[in-house]
């Protein structure tokens, strides 16, 4: 599996989840997920994608500070509702890291463990996301400006070409390479530019 060499320079978060530490399924329940464990996730790298990663990364480092993030202890409110736009694909990332589901979550263990509700959809709140410790009620407001870092120029006609297969083989190349230029350039240049990644406690 070769994945563009960039991913490897964007920080991981480590989290340990005490259900999966019961279970067995890692020692101490401790777990680091990357980027390309989005990208496994989502089955592809885009703007959306990256933008979910990170602010959740920053989100929960906000959240936990120099603590030890806990992993199904994270609820997640999205302003959207789940079938508008990339909401899906942005929960999906965001369910990876914290551990919150929605509906159709696990159940927990006597009473434990529930991941199930954490997270809901069409909530009412000032930005695109919201970020809860559901031990101390501390929560940060996020939202992503994936936009304000454009692509480059050649980008949409070569995506026409390649969805009407008038493309070649370079030119399909080339759209990925510009692709994936971009997304670098949000999680890497603008990883800490409150413009594209901006993040409020609340």
């Amino acid at each position: 599996m070769q994945f563009p060499a960039f991913f490897d320079q964007v920080p991981t978060i480590t989290l340990r989840d005490p259900l999966a530490e019961l279970l067995g399924s890692v020692q101490g329940g401790v777990m680091t997920y990357g980027y390309a464990d989005a990208v496994r996730l989502a089955g592809h790298s885009c703007p959306t994608v990256a933008s979910a990663y990170w602010l959740g990364v920053r989100a929960i480092r906000a959240l936990y500070g120099d603590q030890m993030p806990q992993r199904g202890s994270i609820s997640v409110d999205l302003r959207d509702p789940y079938e508008a736009g990339t909401t899906g694909v942005v929960a999906s990332v965001l369910g990876l890291l914290t551990g919150a589901a929605g509906e159709g979550g696990f159940a927990g263990l006597g009473g434990q463990f529930v991941r199930r509700g954490l997270m809901r959809f069409g909530v009412d709140i000032p930005t695109e996301l919201r970020f809860t410790r559901t031990d101390t009620g501390q929560a940060v407001l996020a939202q992503a400006h994936a936009h304000s870092v454009p692509g480059d120029p050649q980008t949409m006609r070569l995506m026409q070409m390649c969805l009407t297969g008038t493309a070649s083989d370079a030119e399909r190349t080339e759209l990925g390479r510009l692709w994936q230029a971009r997304v670098q350039r949000i999680l890497l240049e603008h990883a800490n530019d409150d413009a594209v990644f901006s993040l409020q406690a609340r």
